[in-house]
């Protein structure tokens, strides 16, 4: 396991590698002059504008630039943004909305695609498993954008139940209509998986055998039909929820919602190579950190497991002067090194 992940991690050094340097080719190539955009139609000073290209290397030649920022970035330095703010400063502000955002669109994708689905499964060919057959449908061929569009003109201004857009900081309800939005093609997804699992199990010979034992027909769905549909179900949850947190920059968009996609799409229609490749870069230095953490457990967990028995009687009399006797057990590789209440001895064994 330790190896393994040690593997995952040298692989990603040459993706993202080339992850940066697609992303910076990218914004670099695109048309018009980050420093005239900054200034919106005033008249640029041509002094000003050349000072600001030089403290942002923007007169240097691509790989220079891209160079640079590598050099920063290895010392956690992603620069500044073109308004003087810090790019990570930035990055934490916008992540966490993103992050709430993303976990609301899972749970309501999750909850009612479950639940639809189940209904549409247990009720096959039935007048509600051909509308959520439909509904499904629909929301898996109109965009997202579409969605969300109606869903704004719908329950924002029809009916007035929700708020329109979200703004900077936005709280429950602000993000409610945009999670429904955010998880609706998924839901409609994890409806059809669920109700083709459900069909197909409820008719196998292990539920005509627990009926035939006496079993209800809810103990049957519970213990067994449910238990073996909801399989891949949750494989395909677990792999939505990176689809979720890059989808999140249309939803974002649409409701004016200040997180990390509505940052990159703003940080590329204003030429800030810094930013959208710091933006990339901090996804893979999460990724990162987890498997160096999952690996540092793994680590500690094979080398050393230490086990600490106080032997204390039962009432305790008053402790003796050279403390309580104990039981110290060290294992190396669920291997025994030491036993016994000389501790010092133990830890020896341990060290070699």
């Amino acid at each position: 396991m330790g190896k393994y992940l040690l593997r995952r991690i040298l692989q990603m050094i040459p993706v993202v590698l080339g992850t940066t340097l697609l992303v910076y080719a990218l914004v670099f190539a695109l048309p018009g002059d980050p420093v005239k955009a900054m200034f919106g139609d005033k008249p640029v000073n041509e002094a000003v504008a050349a000072q600001i290209r030089a403290e942002y290397h923007l007169d240097q030649p691509f790989i220079v630039q891209y160079f640079i920022y590598l050099k920063n970035a290895l010392t956690l330095n992603f620069g500044d943004t073109f308004a003087g703010q810090p790019v990570l400063d930035e990055i934490t502000r916008a992540f966490p909305v993103t992050i709430r955002l993303g976990l609301m669109a899972f749970v309501f994708e999750a909850i009612f695609g479950v639940v639809f689905g189940i209904i549409s499964g247990l009720k096959k060919g039935k007048w509600y498993d051909t509308v959520i057959l439909i509904v499904s449908l629909l929301l898996i061929s109109v965009p997202t954008f579409v969605t969300g569009f109606v869903m704004q003109y719908v329950f924002g201004i029809q009916w007035a139940i929700l708020p329109v857009t979200a703004g900077a900081d936005p709280g429950f309800l602000d993000l409610l209509m945009p999670a429904m939005v955010l998880g609706s093609v998924s839901m409609a997804y994890i409806i059809r998986l669920t109700r083709s699992e459900i069909s197909s199990n409820i008719a196998e010979d292990y539920v005509r055998t627990a009926r035939a034992k006496g079993m209800s027909n809810g103990q049957v769905m519970l213990r067994h039909v449910l238990r073996n549909s909801l399989i891949p179900v949750v494989t395909y949850l677990g792999q939505d929820i990176g689809a979720l947190m890059g989808g999140a920059m249309i939803t974002e968009q649409i409701f004016n919602i200040h997180g990390i996609g509505f940052l990159t799409y703003q940080s590329i229609l204003k030429g800030e190579a810094n930013l959208v490749v710091s933006i990339v870069s901090h996804g893979h230095a999460q990724l990162v950190q987890a498997l160096l953490h999952a690996l540092a457990q793994r680590c500690a967990g094979s080398v050393t497991r230490v086990v600490l028995t106080l032997n204390v009687p039962e009432p305790p009399p008053q402790a003796p002067a050279h403390g309580w006797p104990f039981t110290l057990e060290v294992r190396h590789n669920a291997r025994p090194l030491g036993f016994g209440s000389n501790h010092n001895q133990a830890l020896a064994h341990a060290a070699e």
